[in-house]
């Protein structure tokens, strides 16, 4: 955000000739409240925009269509120099504010955009043109006295209405964030391993949605409720296959794991307890630190301290050696004579 906060605040940064940005939406709704399924400890839990095709590319490919069908009504009429670009993520764009400017919503306390037809399940794609169009009339902010989304975040990531903390955020900690997920955070990630729908799902507007009419936005049965221990047990050519045009491609193999494993941690299923084991020789120290993280949950205190004795002085990356020694000293902690006595 910093690097390019000259261009996000003006569009004419990005393109000096834009005249006219044009907005659009597209509905993702759920055909059920993600709030309300049962909730599986032992499965993950894919943020709703995930379960099938990359929004980007089904998009873009609609924006381009449009943008296409704009210029040659403008050529048509004589606007020869007619011309346009088209973005989904793809460049500095402000597309909540330029949307809410637009009229197609506004942003909400949890930051999102929020729509009174759509509730907050939008896609947001932009058309910069040439063209001099009269804009639309800007929507107001209907969210008054309720704060349902700052209450139900499980990391506390809104430090006040309409302002969010990225680095307290699960849907950056999952998908964007290249490290270890920071200690303060793993548990209340729960079982949530790509993205988290919470400040969007308990949105009282969303009563107003209906479900997303575009097949390829249609959830995939095998990305509802996926099983960890089987997306534990796929290697990276296997990962690729099996999130083949997903978003969830993008993050690479490694992270993923990292994600799947604090969902091991936290599921309390000690049977995972192997999948979890297997992960202590992995290449990338990010699997290896949650491994370790997700053991510590759910092995008995022997088991874990002969699993440290087996590894821990072979572990060549420093994050992972502080990792073992964290849930080493926990032990100790828990063993004192005080808390024994208490």
């Amino acid at each position: 955000m910093a690097a390019n906060a000259t261009r996000r605040a003006n569009p004419r940064e990005l393109w000096p000739q834009v005249r006219s940005v044009i907005m659009l939406g597209m509905n993702y709704a759920p055909a059920s409240d993600p709030l309300a399924m049962p909730r599986n400890p032992s499965a993950g839990n894919i943020s709703v925009y995930a379960r099938n095709r990359d929004y980007h590319d089904l998009i873009k490919g609609k924006l381009k269509q449009l943008a296409s069908w704009l210029v040659a009504q403008a050529r048509r009429d004589g606007l020869i120099d007619a011309h346009v670009k088209v973005f989904v993520d793809t460049a500095p764009v402000m597309e909540k504010p330029l949307a809410a400017a637009a009229g197609i919503g506004w942003q909400g306390k949890h930051t999102n955009l929020v729509s009174r037809e759509f509730g907050s399940w939008l896609f947001l794609g932009s058309i910069f043109t040439t063209l001099d169009l009269k804009s639309d009339a800007p929507e107001q902010d209907h969210c008054g006295s309720c704060r349902a989304c700052l209450d139900i975040c499980p990391t506390q990531a809104f430090p006040a209405p309409y302002q969010l903390d990225a680095r307290r955020c699960i849907s950056y900690l999952t998908i964007e964030h290249r490290g270890q997920i920071p200690r303060e955070f793993r548990a209340a990630i729960g079982n949530r391993i790509y993205g988290c729908d919470d400040c969007l799902a308990v949105c009282p507007w969303n009563k107003f949605a209906a479900t997303a009419r575009e097949a390829k936005l249609q959830a995939r049965d095998d990305l509802v409720a996926p099983s960890l221990a089987m997306l534990a047990s796929l290697d990276d050519a296997s990962f690729r296959a099996f999130f083949s045009g997903s978003p969830i491609k993008r993050v690479g193999h490694a992270r993923f794991l990292r994600n799947v494993l604090v969902a091991i941690g936290n599921s309390g299923d000690r049977e995972l307890a192997p999948v979890a084991q297997e992960k202590l020789t992995h290449d990338s120290p990010l699997v290896r630190c949650m491994a370790v993280w997700a053991l510590a949950r759910l092995l008995a205190e022997e088991a874990l301290r002969d699993l440290a004795q087996a590894h821990l002085g072979n572990e060549p990356d420093a994050s992972v050696r502080a990792e073992w020694q964290e849930e080493l000293r926990a032990l100790t902690v828990s063993n004192s004579p005080a808390e024994i006595a208490a």
